[in-house]
């Protein structure tokens, strides 16, 4: 059975063309609504070209089996705890879908490790098993309000590539939907358990994993949060 692609918001760059940025929406979103963080990064990041893909809609536990757009048949059934069950058939569906996101920009004349992957909540989640898994390096990961999905199975998947990788973790310490300490513990599993190493947002190498927490945030992005992964970004994809 073929896979289907997914679609997406395109938002080509001002400039030449030399990096992309493909950022995954959260549970009931699509990628319109992540269309101001490109619009308010293009001045500093003129050269990046924005996708923002569109999950399809599927019945949703957590949301009382009502439909909404959702990753493929990514069902999450609770968000208590970062052992709860997961639906890993349809993570990997996925999965498989960005990566063809990834695939489309390098046979368009972009290297891997010119192209973030990104997301918030549900979608953070599956940057971080597409990004640690995928068999093409890229320039980094973000993860907004998210956390590391199948643990138990994840350190196996892992790719040559993923302690290499930047990774941009970001949090609110009121967040109500994936608590704060599911994003904390999450990003102490990438360190202490599967191997990568901290990073420091001053330090000249961007390897690693970089969590920071938000005071007061709830589950959503601020300005606070927004500047310091344009900061970033700038880093791992200069122009």
């Amino acid at each position: 059975m073929a896979l289907q692609s997914l679609r997406f918001l395109s938002i080509a760059p001002i400039a030449q063309h030399t990096a992309t940025v493909i950022f995954l929406h959260g549970l009931g979103d699509t990628g319109e609504g992540w269309k101001f963080m490109a619009d308010m990064f293009a001045p500093k990041l003129p050269h990046v070209k924005w996708i923002l893909p569109h999950a399809f809609n599927q019945p949703v536990t957590i949301n009382f089996g009502m439909e909404c757009p959702s990753w493929r048949v990514y069902d999450i059934q609770s968000l208590d705890k970062i052992d709860g069950p997961e639906d890993e058939k349809g993570m990997l569906v996925s999965s498989r879908q960005i990566n063809q996101l990834i695939t489309a920009e390098v046979d368009a004349g972009i290297k891997s490790d010119r192209i973030v992957l990104g997301g918030f909540s549900q979608g953070a989640a599956m940057s971080l098993l597409t990004g640690l898994t995928t068999e093409r390096r890229l320039a980094g990961l973000v993860a907004l309000s998210g956390y590391a999905p199948l643990r138990n199975k994840l350190k196996s998947m892992l790719s040559d590539h993923a302690k290499k990788l930047p990774i941009f973790m970001g949090h609110g310490t009121a967040d109500p939907v994936v608590k704060f300490e599911i994003g904390q513990k999450s990003a102490q599993i990438l360190t202490s358990e599967f191997g990568l190493k901290c990073a420091s947002s001053t330090a000249e190498d961007m390897t690693g994993v970089i969590f920071n927490q938000y005071d007061g945030l709830q589950h959503s992005a601020d300005p606070r949060e927004l500047r310091a992964l344009l900061e970033w970004m700038g880093k791992v994809i200069p122009a």
